[in-house]
């Protein structure tokens, strides 16, 4: 480790850091379409399909608490959370490897518990459970995910493609899944030492969300049916406003959302009040929605609008114009994205 030299990892960030030690990397196979700096890397061989390639890391203390979080959900989550970014490029999930590192606290039982999560999700999706490694682990347990995927030849859909006057489309409802997961802390906090079970009715979509979401397939379906091509689309795991400024940095534009317009669930915004937490701050930066984010240009505007569980929330700008949400009121403020730093402390 330098002693000499450090510089602070939250100087840069989760996005920042990737960024700086992937600066000047460029593809050298022709194979290699699209590589770091997006959903999953883009692949081409022969005259087939585009081949899509995602991976994710989870951690336990970072990720998700073992205190709450039952491992059958676990695999499933991750295996969603996988396919999701296969979907964000407009593409379809075929297999899944994944790698462990398994602590002593585990058992087979365990690991068994975690699979059956895992073969349910790729079950619901098609998907080919296609590899595993396990390791021993003395800091708790990791998961590394891989998803091969394929889409129609140049029909795969980057962040870089947003173009001004396009629509700003978001999938299902924001924020759910960060209400979850206070909604699960407060209640770690208070029953601890005491053998007593919380009381989660009438919040169980809340915890459905952030124990067991789902990758939005028949969304992308819907888009092919009715030939609605994507000019920019990512997967919402770190926020909105964080997923958002993505987009318009790689597409070199600015865009304007509506506060008005962006989908939050009842039970989200009764969590929210309990907790005395702004929903919209919530909705924008709370993160693990796995929902997609995309924009399509403006003369299909009638027809993603008819599609179920597809909202436009704003629309693209020219990049001088900046990145800003349009309050209630009708006052522009600036987005800023804390989804990672803030959750991950």
């Amino acid at each position: 480790m330098n002693t000499d030299k450090r510089t602070e990892i939250a100087k840069l960030g989760k996005f920042g850091l990737i960024e700086h030690l992937t600066q000047g990397i460029a593809p050298s196979n022709k194979e290699t379409l699209l590589g770091v700096g997006d959903d999953a890397a883009v692949l081409h061989f022969n005259d087939g399909e585009d081949t899509l390639l995602a991976t994710k890391l989870f951690m336990e203390g970072i990720n998700f608490d073992l205190t709450y979080f039952p491992l059958e959900h676990l695999g499933y989550k991750v295996a969603m959370a996988t396919f999701s970014s296969i979907y964000a490029m407009n593409g379809t999930p075929k297999q899944l490897t994944i790698s462990l590192a398994v602590s002593k606290k585990l058992c087979i039982e365990d690991t068994e518990d975690f699979y059956e999560g895992v073969k349910l999700a790729c079950k619901n999706h098609n998907v080919d459970i296609a590899g595993t490694e396990i390791t021993a682990s003395l800091t708790g347990l990791a998961i590394s995910t891989t998803v091969t995927g394929t889409a129609p030849k140049g029909a795969s859909v980057k962040r870089s493609g947003a173009k001004e006057t396009d629509l700003i489309c978001v999938t299902g409802n924001l924020g759910a899944a960060y209400m979850g997961l206070q909604l699960l802390e407060r209640e770690k906090i208070a029953t601890e030492g005491y053998e007593i079970q919380p009381d989660f009715s009438g919040k169980e979509y809340i915890l459905e969300r952030q124990l067991k979401p789902e990758a939005r397939k028949e969304v992308i379906e819907r888009l092919r049916e009715e030939n609605i091509h994507p000019t920019s689309m990512i997967s919402v795991t770190d926020g909105l406003s964080s997923e958002l400024m993505h987009i318009c940095k790689q597409s070199g534009s600015g865009c304007r959302i509506y506060e008005e317009r962006i989908p939050i669930d009842y039970q989200t915004a009764v969590m929210a009040e309990e907790l005395n937490l702004n929903v919209i701050t919530c909705a924008l930066n709370g993160g693990d929605d796995h929902e997609l984010l995309f924009t399509v240009p403006i003369a299909d505007h009638e027809k993603v609008a008819a599609i179920k569980n597809v909202h436009i929330i704003g629309y693209v700008v020219n990049k001088d114009m900046g990145l800003a949400l349009i309050t209630r009121d009708g006052v522009e403020m600036e987005l800023k994205a804390q989804g990672w730093v803030q959750n991950n402390k």
